[in-house]
């Protein structure tokens, strides 16, 4: 026996004793949806995202050409905004290719109110490089989806299997050198956060997260 499988076949015999993961569901979401929510605001205020209610998907559009005038390319996955934005579910996961994106467009599955955070998936990115080369980056996230705390946020992707997903709150910056601000250093250099209101929202213009 080589020493390598002698030593895998002595760490195989001496595994400690399976302990379950303590049970998390007595956190939940302890406060209400409108607490989180108004929590959730103030943090990613806070942390330099900026904040944008909105009624349906079109307000997005006359949002967006209101602040990008010139011909900046623009990426999306939702399919609503395909027109306005490159459909980002047939770009191509080379980085060189996306070095140009002005702006992209993607939704959330769900916010953090604690935290200002956005757990979004790779179906939901279309390319998982997408939010972090992209210079300004975009969220959409339903106003009744957004949970208390990161308790709440494991039980809420609990037995769910993604191949690349990630908490996103932004916009990206540092200090590390010289303890100098600096916005973009390994992310975008913005994020604005669209929480459509589901109470007065059509099921028509629910994205699909």
């Amino acid at each position: 026996m080589s020493s390598r499988a002698d030593i895998l076949s002595r760490i195989a015999k001496n595994k400690p004793q399976y302990i379950a993961a303590p049970d998390i569901s007595a956190f939940g979401n302890k406060h209400s949806s409108n607490a989180n929510l108004d929590q959730f605001c103030a943090v990613a205020t806070g942390i330099g995202a900026t904040i944008i209610f909105i009624n349906n998907l079109s307000e997005i559009k006359t949002y967006i050409r209101n602040q990008i005038t010139n011909n900046k390319r623009i990426i999306s996955s939702i399919p609503e905004l395909i027109g306005l934005a490159e459909d980002g579910t047939l770009v191509q996961a080379i980085p060189h290719k996306l070095e140009d994106v002005e702006l992209a467009i993607i939704c959330a599955e769900f916010g953090v109110a604690e935290n200002g955070a956005l757990w979004v998936t790779e179906t939901q990115m279309g390319t998982r490089i997408l939010p972090f080369i992209t210079q300004h980056l975009a969220i959409v996230v339903n106003a009744n989806d957004i949970v208390g705390d990161m308790h709440a946020s494991y039980i809420r992707t609990a037995g769910s299997d993604h191949n690349f997903a990630a908490f996103i709150a932004g916009p990206s910056k540092t200090a590390d050198i010289e303890q100098s601000l600096v916005l973009g250093a390994h992310g975008s250099r913005s994020l604005v956060v669209f929480v459509l209101n589901m109470d007065i929202c059509d099921e028509s213009d629910r994205p699909v997260l």
